[in-house]
């Protein structure tokens, strides 16, 4: 860093922003993400009535219901297919699908650090062959390719580590026994999908549904429970119970889980389903993340000092901006300055390495918050050009 680099982080670090340029709420993390005030409400509501009783019993069962019918209507799902959940994340659906959704072989996209993880699974499978990897460097865009040796199409519908979305297509050429298995953690209820174009369409809570982590989410197929009861019935095929995808199937159409859920995060899912719904649904979040998304695009065309990452605007993430900073001005010092007076989780991701800013912009994420943290960023950089 040069003596000029130096002096201008400095005085980022040191500036005062007005208060009246704040956001009202300054929570901009790709995850967790924030919670609206309504939610937290209705926690505190269930605090008697639920929380705290057997999750075997009708008051649980009922919360578990209200999130199984409510991502029905919100993904508008068509005939045979069906909404699974369990304990333990999208990490834990990683090794379930290692065990009852790829057969023998998978292929997957790999463009950053959460596309990786589920091929580094595949990979480590004993039981399974060695999985097809197609990649692409981080904020670029890979391509499916047909393969008839793969039983089983493995990306990301959102890349979070970097800002990539990718389309939800099926490959061209596929056939009945390949499946397609999309990770949609960071994007589900924030992107418009057509879920036919998928087998399992799975994510966790803890970002555009605006709850906590711990659990993950399935929209399977029939072809994917199909699939999914052949290999847990297979005699050469062994799943550890908590893994068994097929357990989960058969608690979840009871509304219940294998394990013991966090009942917190139920509520506080089950309540922003039904807000978002309330809103429109699934086009109305669309709508929305593309003009806050596109609101954070525009301000960096007009700022020379910012650059989008991801080049290509197609591939650019309606939910995940992720903006690099010139090399002049230290992004940590802006960050720095900015959590000080409440707006957070702009980091960039930690592995990725870059001198940037990473804002997620999901359902929950209003235009006039967005509107308000360019005007903060815009005063931290112009207040310090000079220095």
């Amino acid at each position: 860093m040069t003596a000029a680099s130096s002096a201008r982080s400095d005085a980022v670090r040191a500036l005062s922003i007005p208060r009246d340029l704040l956001p009202g709420d300054g929570r901009f993390g790709s995850g967790p993400s924030r919670i609206r005030g309504p939610q937290m409400e209705a926690l505190q509501s269930a605090s008697i009535s639920v929380m705290g009783t057997s999750h075997r019993q009708a008051p649980v069962k009922d919360v578990v219901g209200r999130v199984r019918e409510g991502l029905s209507t919100l993904f508008s799902l068509p005939e045979g297919y069906e909404i699974a959940l369990g304990n333990g994340g999208s990490t834990a659906f990683w090794d379930m699908a290692v065990f009852e959704l790829i057969e023998r072989r998978s292929q997957h996209l790999v463009l950053g650090e959460f596309s990786q993880k589920f091929a580094t699974e595949a990979a480590g499978a004993p039981h399974l062959q060695e999985p097809e990897v197609l990649r692409s460097e981080p904020g670029s865009l890979p391509v499916t390719v047909a393969n008839p040796e793969v039983d089983a199409y493995a990306w990301p519908h959102n890349e979070t580590s970097t800002g990539v979305m990718v389309p939800v297509r099926r490959p061209k050429g596929t056939t009945e026994d390949q499946l397609v298995l999309v990770d949609a953690t960071s994007v589900a209820g924030a992107a418009s999908v057509d879920i036919t174009q998928t087998d399992a369409y799975y994510f966790a809570p803890q970002k555009a549904f605006a709850s906590d982590g711990g659990l993950w989410l399935s929209v399977l197929s029939p072809a994917a429970i199909a699939r999914i009861e052949r290999l847990a019935a297979a005699e050469d095929r062994w799943t550890p119970a908590f893994l068994s995808l097929s357990t989960a199937l058969d608690n979840s159409r009871k509304n219940q889980t294998l394990n013991t859920p966090a009942i917190a995060t139920l509520v506080l899912l089950a309540e922003q389903i039904e807000w978002m719904l309330a809103q429109g649904g699934l086009a109305w979040a669309d709508a929305r993340t593309r003009t806050t998304s596109g609101m954070l695009q525009q301000w960096a065309a007009r700022r020379e000092e910012i650059t989008p990452f991801v080049a290509d605007p197609a591939a650019r993430s309606q939910v995940v901006t992720t903006l690099d900073v010139d090399e002049s001005i230290d992004a940590t010092a802006i960050t720095s300055v900015l959590r000080a007076h409440g707006v957070v989780d702009i980091e960039p991701y930690r592995k990725l390495g870059r001198n940037q800013l990473r804002i997620a912009t999901f359902p929950a994420v209003g235009e006039e918050d967005v509107a308000a943290l360019i005007a903060v960023l815009d005063h931290v950089l112009d207040a310090t050009a000079g220095s």
